[in-house]
């Protein structure tokens, strides 16, 4: 391969009259000029000397290398073949096809070059991605030429789109050096609004005042040119991609070769001299040290600019290389896809070539001014970025705490006119940024704040933070309550307006309103609770002091109010004491103050005028409570029981007061309730004697006070001892005997009867069981009497089994007895625990059967197994004929029952020998035998036949 390069037609006369001997040879001519006059002298020559050549000729206004105006390369292949296509302008706009045509007409499997000429610079990166590559070699150089360009044949003109020059043969080989030399510079912009290659948007403004800002107005009258000298580039993959900017519409979109998608960040770009300067130098040195027939350098609009001179050097070193301007250079091979190029250089060779080594001229050294403005231009941009990070970072942290608080956050001049409202503030007082920039924030708060407001305004104009709390009413009318904070704005130095951050604590202050309301009123009834009313009495005290007048206190309890929220449930006992509460406050005098204690207890105080005042207002108050009260549909009748006590008479300060009514209202109770109890010092006695009662009570069982006594249960037919009845009895050091009716409701009401019970339990079931060891009666049974208290609790059946399993008593030798008030409280329970005593064998005795008023109608839901006659049925068996009646009855219906009948309370011959004749089974009294000790009982329980 022979290659020529020159710079007129002269020159390119000399060297065809020197090389005669090559017109035969195939050989390839490009011609680049300003004048098509000259171009057509140039190619007019070639086409004398070598009419086997092929030609392309080319006219633009593009700036060729130094001060030449025609460059010509010429090349004379020994073995290898060159072919060419004309691309009809038309078959742009149909990539893939036009790719078919070229590859079908030009291509062959050992082409090493295919060359792109063509003024469609928008088609050409379409094109050359359809162009297939034949080989692992090949490589695609493509040039876009400016716009109207024009190409020339050997022919004349060519009226098509473009031509396709390539270069096959077996030994032919290519190398193409094309090095993407752009390096970003500046800030990155994000594209906030883009269709396809129209960049219309960067950060909400049009892109074309970024182009103006950064690049000037010589920059925009200079594309497509000055496009890719300063393109934009975009990072996709890790990788920049360059979109040479092709053009400005009117309506500010920049028009990018390339697509630009929303949301990418783009930064503006430039030819790095250091850069270009190191890419000449490794091309030279690739040059010199491979042999090649020749070199075509195609070099884009991108080194118009600065770097021109630094490229003209570099040009002169590499002669005879060819070079050709362009618009755009893009190339594309094996080792990657379709890229763009500061420049491209192709050199050729032929296996049968040799070339020289070394370049005829050293790469000279870039300009000082060059690369020092590279070196400026990289560092600053450098800073700059470091800046942006900075206040991007500085940004963003400010935008989180402006944009994305919860809080109301605002700004201001000095004038108090908004000048910014954060998301939030729109979103929570309804304002829409638009409709409330610019106006007076005292606009948007209540007249009767506004001197405070600006009071807190300037004094934070001065200096100091203001803190304070402020309701401001929303677009919508809703008032909120807003911690507000007012700082200064400073900008270099000076006060420029206030911002402000407003907490909304509406929520929080109805939640402490709902806290402080729920530590001191009652929610079910909305009375003050025991710690408000106490305040409130205190200070009425103190007031009654002052002024020497009298003030009662009452306490009020609502008489057996908890069978009412067994039979209904709670929420609709609430309902029923909401009615009562307003009923009472309805005949309370003026002055009055009604509290609630806790469940159905009440207090109360007023103001006295005369002593019998307190007594006529707490009796008013018993007979509205007494008043019917109709609940869903239902009538409750409810009483009431009042404790009175008087200031002064019954006591100084509040805490005595309330002591001494607590006295005399449990003194009412006591008595039957539905009553009014005025405090005296002989109920002071009374509780004090009931205290010590109840602490020598619960010392009892410890101290061995207890003892049992039984009573036997006697066959009146046969004199044989069925069974005996466990009674306990109490014996105290100091008060002797203490009768079980004055400790057992104690017991009950403390809660000791649990423990005594067991105790009792165990100590009737280990007695029963020493009898029947001493005796041999397995058949003895013992009867214990089970409180309602007890009866009820979670604990019992397991208390029962631990005694039968501690004594080893059989189940069935054990009979609980239960009065009918005791069955019947708390039916449902009740049910559940005689089931689970059936169960285990135990028997279950009714007590004082007939004494209650539904027994016959609950008789045969209950589990029972023997009925006790009430004693005073039996009393007067004997001389009352309706007594006599009813006992018949009731041993009647029991055998109809199937339930053993036993008559309590025999005390007399008379009433045994009536039992006989009714048919009753089994009495127990003081006519057959009184309570004894265990050690007294024996002989009776020996005397015992089976």
């Amino acid at each position: 391969m022979r290659f020529f390069g020159c710079r007129c037609v002269e020159e390119l006369h000399d060297w065809l009259r020197e090389h005669r001997f090559l017109a035969d040879e195939p050989s390839f001519v490009q011609v680049a000029g300003h004048d098509e006059t000259d171009v057509r002298r140039a190619i007019e020559a070639l086409a004398h000397h070598w009419p086997q050549s092929e030609v392309i000729g080319m006219t633009s206004p593009l700036a060729m290398v130094g001060d030449a105006s025609l460059m010509i390369g010429a090349a004379s292949l020994t073995v290898s073949s060159v072919s060419m296509l004309e691309l009809p302008a038309s078959e742009f706009s149909r990539p893939t096809e036009l790719a078919a045509l070229v590859a079908e007409a030009v291509l062959r499997d050992d082409t090493a070059w295919l060359l792109l000429l063509t003024d469609r610079r928008a088609d050409l990166p379409s094109l050359l991605r359809h162009v297939p590559l034949v080989n692992e070699r090949m490589v695609i150089v493509g040039c876009a030429l400016p716009e109207h360009s024009v190409l020339v044949s050997r022919d004349g003109r060519l009226e098509g789109g473009g031509v396709a020059v390539s270069f096959s043969g077996p030994g032919l080989r290519s190398h193409c050096f094309a090095p993407f030399l752009w390096e970003p510079v500046g800030l990155a912009f994000t594209v906030t609004k883009s269709r396809g290659q129209r960049l219309m948007e960067l950060e909400g403004q049009k892109a074309s005042l970024y182009l103006e800002r950064y690049l000037g107005k010589e920059f925009i009258d200079r594309l497509p040119l000055s496009g890719m000298e300063f393109p934009f580039l975009v990072e996709r993959n890790g990788q920049d991609v360059c979109l040479p900017i092709v053009e400005v519409d009117q309506d500010g979109a920049v028009v990018v070769r390339g697509r630009v998608r929303e949301g990418e960040k783009v930064r503006f770009s430039y030819v790095h001299a250091p850069s270009l300067y190191w890419s000449g130098r490794d091309l030279a040195g690739q040059a010199a040290k491979q042999p090649t027939g020749g070199m075509w350098l195609y070099h884009s609009a991108a080194l118009g600019g600065y770097t021109r001179s630094l490229f003209d050097g570099m040009a002169a070193a590499l002669q005879p290389a060819a070079l050709f301007p362009a618009v755009e250079v893009i190339v594309k091979d094996a080792y990657a896809p379709v890229r763009p190029a500061v420049f491209a250089a192709v050199s050729l060779s032929e296996t049968s070539a040799v070339a020289d080594s070394g370049l005829p001229a050293p790469l000279p050294t870039p300009p000082d001014g060059v690369m020092a403005l590279a070196q400026l231009m990289a560092t600053a941009s450098r800073d700059m970025e470091r800046l942006h990070a900075r206040l991007q970072m500085s940004e963003q942290r400010y935008k989180s705490l402006f944009e994305h608080n919860t809080d109301i956050v605002y700004s201001t001049d000095l004038h108090g006119y908004f000048t910014s409202v954060n998301p939030a503030f729109e979103r929570v007082l309804g304002y829409r940024k638009e409709e409330i920039l610019h106006t007076n924030s005292l606009k948007y708060i209540q007249p009767s704040d506004i001197p405070r407001v600006i009071r807190y305004f300037y004094r934070a104009l001065r200096g100091m933070v203001q803190t304070y709390q402020l309701e401001i009413p929303t677009k919508a009318g809703e008032r909120l309550l807003f911690q507000i904070k007012n700082i200064p704005i400073i900008i270099d130095g000076k006060k420029v307006g206030i911002y402000g951050i407003g907490h909304n604590i509406t929520e929080q202050k109805k939640a402490e309103e709902k806290i402080a309301y729920l530590a001191y009123y009652d929610p079910d009834t909305n009375l003050p609770n025991r710690t408000k009313w106490e305040e409130l009495l205190a200070e009425q005290l103190e007031k009654a002091r002052r002024k020497q007048r009298k003030t009662a206190v009452a306490l009020i309890d609502l008489d057996r109010f908890k069978w009412i929220n067994d039979s209904i449930g709670h929420y609709a006992g609430d309902g029923v004491l909401r009615q009562l509460v307003e009923r009472i406050q309805r005949v309370l005098p003026v002055g009055a103050a009604l509290g609630r204690f806790h469940g159905d207890k009440f207090c109360l105080f007023f103001p006295l005028k005369t002593e019998e005042g307190a007594m006529e207002t707490a009796l008013r108050v018993v007979r509205e409570v007494a008043k019917p009260t109709v609940y869903g549909e239902k009538e409750f009748f409810i009483t009431a029981s009042i404790g009175l006590a008087v200031f002064p008479d019954d006591g100084a300060d509040e805490q005595a007061l309330l002591r001494h009514a607590d006295i005399a209202v449990n003194r009412a109770k006591k008595v039957g309730g539905n009553r009014v109890e005025r405090y005296s010092a002989q109920m002071n006695e009374e509780a004090l004697h009931r205290l010590e009662m109840d602490s020598y009570l619960r010392k009892a069982v410890e101290e061995n006070e207890l003892f049992l006594c039984y009573q036997p249960i006697v066959d009146i037919h046969t004199g044989a001892v069925k069974a005996t009845e466990a009674l306990v009895r109490w014996r105290h050091p100091k008060l002797g005997l203490v009768r079980p009716d004055e400790f057992i409701p104690l017991a009950e009401e403390t809660g000791v009867i649990h423990e005594i019970g067991r105790w009792v339990l165990r100590t009737a079931c280990l007695q029963t069981k020493r009898w029947q060891k001493m005796t041999g009666n397995d058949d003895l049974a013992v009867f214990v009497n089970v409180s309602a208290v007890q009866f009820q609790h979670e604990r019992f059946v397991s208390d029962v089994k631990q005694a039968l399993r501690q004594s080893q008593l059989p189940p069935s030798c054990l009979h609980l007895e239960l009065t009918e008030h005791s069955m019947l409280r708390h039916l449902p329970s009740t049910l559940r625990t005689m089931d689970e005593l059936r169960r285990l064998g135990v028997g279950i005795a009714v007590d004082d059967f007939g004494s209650g008023y539904s027994s016959f109608h609950y008789l045969k839901q209950l589990p029972a197994t023997i009925l006790k006659i009430d004693r005073a049925f039996i009393e007067h068996l004997h001389t009352n004929a309706s007594d006599e009646a009813i006992v018949k009855a009731m041993i009647t219906m029991g055998r109809g029952l199937g339930l053993e009948t036993i008559a309590e309370g025999v005390e007399t011959v008379e009433q045994l020998d009536r039992l006989r004749d009714l048919q009753c089974t089994y009495a127990q009294g003081y006519a057959l035998c009184p309570p004894l000790m265990a050690e007294e009982a024996t002989p009776y329980v020996a005397g015992v036949r089976k």
